[in-house]
């Protein structure tokens, strides 16, 4: 167990670990590490850098980064003085971005480079922004560079008394950082955390996952991101070491490379992987991952129970197949984890039949952010696991999760009365999200606002029909419809590279994407996909309508979150004709 009252007590913990490394960034084709007192004299030069500005105790210093060995030393520093700090996701417009520094109040502004200081130029005026430094080397104007600033590190890397007395200065009731929800509606609000928050919820999430000083992982995830930087910190908290890595596409070599003991990625990274794994499978080699899959499914139970199963077709299935895809992860993995949406039963299974059991977990951004998860002494497949221990939990009479204890946010910056909306008039939480509770596991539906209703009166939760289209490989994305309508129907967001791989394979041309997703044939084979879903959803479920968009949707077109779920209301607003169309008698 984590035994921090403050995030600052966990970095004067990693600091005081001399020579060890405790992160590593890639230069070029080349890993190179950062050692626990060289972290510290770069916090240190950060420090400094923020007192001469005149940053003081509560003043908001904003940050956005690709993930860098810089991101957590300045996340470091602007604690260590008792400053709050407020990450922004680097896919933000330059609108969203002048937004969030304006509400927040936000005094200085640390950016990586030349994308986000073009951002912030575009933004507008922000009346309390008075320093800014940037961690890439350029011309930028007045500005502050990084790399001259962290020139006095070396000097700074033994231990220093008095540094370590102001850091340990700040009180666990002291506000600590304010991360700002992605937006999935309206204006995105500022989520107020203090430090006690952050290291109630490190002390009892990482609770039977026996995070140790032997462990590493890939920060890939933005760390603007809750989850992504909570496990970070536990990471760091248990003496592991981190790697960081800026561009998601280089995530297959930094596996190979790093080769992390745990793995924690947003379910749609899961689906990409298993949707590779399953198109690189053809021939012999797929009829021998049909009878692998076979195997493991007859040792399922095993597996979810955390044993090696002992037969013999399963040792050979395991050499022949199942290590295969550890090699994939790097071959030394043994956590898996999945948050931020749920990964779904069909991939969660399909994973677990390859032995890989993927420990699910839940939360948000104003819980600090876990709620619950899977643990290797406690899981259970479909579910997010049980409650955590400084966590109590009720199931409102409509379904709702609602929560209270340490971890959970006192409000939004600078909104009472959307606060008090957000509790329950005798101080529970409300998640918004659907779920049920069973022999201690919890189970989440769907989100509360995003449940259909039929014109019939019938509820449908869209996201676990979703999830079952998203497991095909020929889908990248789907938005269940249908609210008020007497059916529901989808629009099918295609994996525009695997569908050109398969129309090549089936005679169709592929020049055009808006003659290729109104094929004839691709329009059979969507239909063939939902057809299979259906036969295993109730019937008022069941999807009458299909149009596939030409679009495959991502952050920068609008349609997800930084956190890769699906913003409905865009998508409702965009495709509004394609709807009306489905429903015209």
């Amino acid at each position: 167990m984590l035994d921090f009252s403050t995030i600052n007590e966990l970095f004067l913990f990693t600091s005081q670990r001399g020579s060890k490394t405790v992160a590593q960034w890639k230069d070029h084709s080349e890993w190179k590490p950062i050692s626990s007192q060289a972290m510290y004299g770069r916090v240190r030069a950060a420090v400094e850098l923020l007192r001469r500005w005149g940053i003081q105790r509560g003043d908001r210093v904003a940050l956005v980064s690709e993930n860098r060995w810089e991101w957590p030393v300045v996340d470091f520093a602007i604690l260590a003085i008792g400053a709050v700090s407020v990450p922004l996701y680097q896919t933000l417009t330059p609108e969203q971005m002048g937004y969030i520094l304006r509400d927040s109040g936000s005094k200085a502004f640390f950016l990586s480079g030349k994308a986000q200081f073009k951002k912030l130029v575009d933004a507008g005026e922000i009346p309390t922004l008075e320093h800014v430094c940037i961690f890439d080397e350029g011309e930028f104007g007045n500005v502050d560079s990084f790399s001259a600033a962290l020139k006095s590190a070396v000097g700074l890397e033994k231990p220093d008394p008095g540094f370590d007395a102001m850091v340990r200065e700040t009180k666990p009731e002291e506000l600590a950082t304010i991360v700002y929800t992605s937006g999935t509606t309206g204006d995105p609000k500022g989520v107020v955390l203090t430090h006690k928050n952050l290291a109630e919820n490190l002390r009892h999430s990482t609770d039977g996952l026996y995070i140790g000083p032997e462990d590493s992982s890939i920060s890939f995830l933005p760390l603007s991101h809750a989850l992504a930087r909570h496990l970070d910190y536990a990471i760091y908290g248990n003496g592991g070491q981190i790697a960081y890595l800026p561009k998601f596409d280089d995530l297959v070599g930094a596996m190979k490379a790093v080769r992390p003991t745990i793995f924690l990625a947003v379910p749609r990274v899961y689906e990409k992987i298993r949707q590779g794994t399953e198109s690189k499978s053809t021939g012999l080699k797929k009829k021998i991952f049909h009878w692998a899959q076979g195997v493991g499914k007859s040792h399922r139970k095993e597996v979810q129970e955390g044993k090696t199963p002992g037969s013999p077709l399963w040792k050979l299935a395991n050499r022949l197949v199942y290590s295969k895809l550890r090699e994939a992860f790097g071959g030394n993995a043994r956590l898996f984890v999945s948050g931020g949406a749920p990964l779904g039963m069909d991939s969660a299974g399909w994973f677990l039949d390859l032995g890989i059991r993927v420990f699910e977990g839940y939360g948000l951004t104003e819980t600090s952010p876990v709620l619950s998860r899977n643990t290797f002494d406690a899981y259970r497949i479909g579910t997010v696991g049980g409650m955590i221990p400084n966590i109590e939990v009720r199931i409102a009479s409509d379904g709702e999760i609602e929560v209270k204890g340490t971890s959970v946010f006192a409000g939004y910056w600078r909104r009472e009365e959307e606060t008090k909306k957000e509790f329950t008039p005798d101080g529970w939480f409300k998640t918004g999200d659907i779920g049920k509770l069973e022999d201690g596991f919890l189970s989440i539906t769907d989100r509360k606002k995003e449940l259909l209703k039929t014109s019939g009166g019938k509820y449908i939760a869209p996201q676990p029909i979703e999830g079952k289209l998203k497991a095909d490989g020929l889908v990248s994305n789907a938005a269940v419809v249908g609210d008020m309508k007497k059916y529901a129907s989808v629009i099918i967001s295609p994996d525009l590279a695997a569908l050109v791989r398969w129309a090549g394979q089936n005679g169709v041309p592929a020049t055009d994407r808006a003659a290729l997703v109104k094929d004839p044939k691709v329009q059979k084979q969507y239909e063939a996909i939902v057809k299979k879903v259906n036969a295993g959803l109730e019937q008022h479920e069941t999807l009458k309508r299909v149009v596939v968009v030409q679009e495959e949707w991502n952050v920068d077109s609008g349609e997800l979150t930084p956190s890769l779920k699906l913003k409905r209301r865009v998508i409702l607003e965009r495709y509004k004709a394609e709807i009306a169309a489905m429903y015209r008698e």
